[in-house]
């Protein structure tokens, strides 16, 4: 079965990094989903490698749409902004926007902004809230000690080996998005009941 993508969510950093793979992976990445049809939602910014993937999107003809919160353009939008760009009121509104106009997900390099959107994704499908596909990008081994600490979870009992499968990890832009086109995830996760069926 193949996965049809309209729009991937990318959660990054406002920050470059020190290694200037991370720019160069998020500029790779977001032409590599422009080359491909697929739109990005991200988080509204125009710095950083939240700043290298819109551009990489947008400079091979890829549709851009960010969700900022108020308060955050004077920091995280520099000049004009890259493509669609849509305002909200809060942090919480701007997560679940990100998460219904998407199709799938990537993490990029970022701080704990960004680990926090991607953990609060995984538990959505641990939930049974979504079942769209989740990556890492791990551009310079940067997420090579976060796959460590979920192995180490998963060999302390916190975490069910199953749960593996919840995420694609992947070096390279073009490997990572031909996985998620045909990632499934695992069957067995709770059944979200909402406040209207419960």
């Amino acid at each position: 079965m193949t996965n049809h993508f309209s729009r991937i969510c990318v959660y990054c950093g406002a920050s470059d990094g020190v290694n200037g793979e991370y720019l160069a992976g998020a500029s790779a990445l977001g032409a590599e989903m422009a080359r491909r049809g697929y739109g990005l939602v991200y988080g509204g910014g125009s710095v950083g490698v939240m700043g290298a993937v819109a551009r990489g999107v947008a400079a091979n003809g890829g549709s851009v749409h960010g969700v900022i919160p108020a308060p955050l353009m004077p920091k995280e939008v520099s000049g004009e902004p890259i493509g669609k760009l849509e305002i909200v009121d809060s942090m919480h509104t701007r997560k679940a926007r990100m998460a219904e106009l998407a199709d799938a997900f990537i993490a990029l390099p970022g701080g704990f902004g960004t680990l926090e959107e991607l953990f609060e994704t995984i538990t959505w499908t641990q939930l049974g809230i979504h079942r769209k596909p989740i990556g890492l990008f791990n551009v310079a081994g940067f997420y090579d000690p976060l796959l460590a600490m979920i192995e180490h979870s998963i060999a302390q009992g916190f975490v069910r080996p199953k749960y593996r499968g919840l995420l694609v990890a992947e070096s390279n832009a073009a490997a990572l998005l031909d996985r998620l086109a045909v990632h499934k995830a695992p069957d067995g996760f709770v059944q979200w009941i909402t406040t209207e069926q419960a």
